[in-house]
């Protein structure tokens, strides 16, 4: 019988502030929390992914730089690093990865270095949770090649919006040229404030987009202060306020996507 391969799912926005890194920690911890073991690889040479679970990108080894640079050179014992929470792993990211583009911009397969490097490593895993940098760029082509499914992160405001189409426009160029297996598993609506009336318009915009709409997550993860200082002291929110509405969705959230596997 085939081993059963990892999800492998990337957390995607070309646009910054939109809770990309937030909802790969915390969707990470909530299905954790479930019983699935998660990895993340944080792919952001911001390294907040790291920082978020506790550890000081400084100091955390071999990460997300030496995939890239030597791809296969470095196992899992060397790579991924345990969190405080049980079924929840990391490959830490650091400031070098930013070298990384300019060090593969004339490597034969760039494209494909991450591909490469982690392909033993995801197999103790159900899932797989990579986060991106906030701009299109070969770390990012890198993470589509490799991901199967994207969950696009969307704020509730008309510029972040308007940016989806060229995202979506992305990503059906990477499935043609690179990863005919990559699909959108779906939208998920962030920083939500139900108090708002653009917050509000935004995500009825979302809902009856016939292009977003059958994408779109039924849960909104509503702004909260929690979240916030959850990531201050190196706490997924579900794990620092169990109670709050941050926690509460995120872990609908989970709940979604481990009921919406792509094919």
């Amino acid at each position: 019988m085939p081993t059963k391969q990892a999800r492998r799912i990337a957390v995607a926005n070309e646009k910054g502030g939109v809770g990309k890194t937030v909802t790969v920690l915390n969707l990470g911890a909530a299905l954790a929390r479930m019983g699935h073991k998660v990895l993340i690889v944080d792919m952001d040479p911001q390294a907040n992914a790291t920082r978020g679970l506790g550890l000081d990108p400084a100091a955390a080894g071999p990460g997300t730089y030496q995939v890239l640079s030597r791809p296969g050179k470095f196992g899992s014992t060397q790579l991924i690093r345990n969190s405080r929470w049980q079924g929840l792993d990391l490959i830490p990211a650091h400031v070098d990865l930013a070298g990384a583009e300019v060090e593969l911009i004339n490597k034969k397969g760039r494209e494909n270095r991450l591909n490469e490097g982690l392909a033993a490593v995801a197999d103790p895993y159900d899932i797989v949770l990579l986060d991106t940098p906030p701009s299109l760029s070969l770390l990012t082509i890198n993470v589509f090649a490799y991901a199967r499914e994207v969950i696009v992160a969307c704020q509730t405001h008309p510029y972040a919006y308007a940016a989806l189409n060229d995202l979506f426009d992305t990503i059906g160029a990477v499935r043609e040229e690179i990863n005919p297996l990559l699909a959108i598993a779906g939208i998920v609506a962030t920083l939500y404030d139900q108090r708002t009336r653009v917050g509000q318009e935004v995500l009825a915009m979302l809902r009856s987009d016939a292009r977003y709409g059958p994408l779109l997550f039924k849960t909104p993860i509503r702004a909260n202060t929690t979240i916030a200082e959850s990531a201050a002291v190196g706490k997924p929110v579900v794990f620092y306020r169990s109670t709050s509405f941050g926690a509460l969705d995120y872990q609908a959230l989970a709940q979604e996507v481990a009921a919406r596997a792509c094919p």
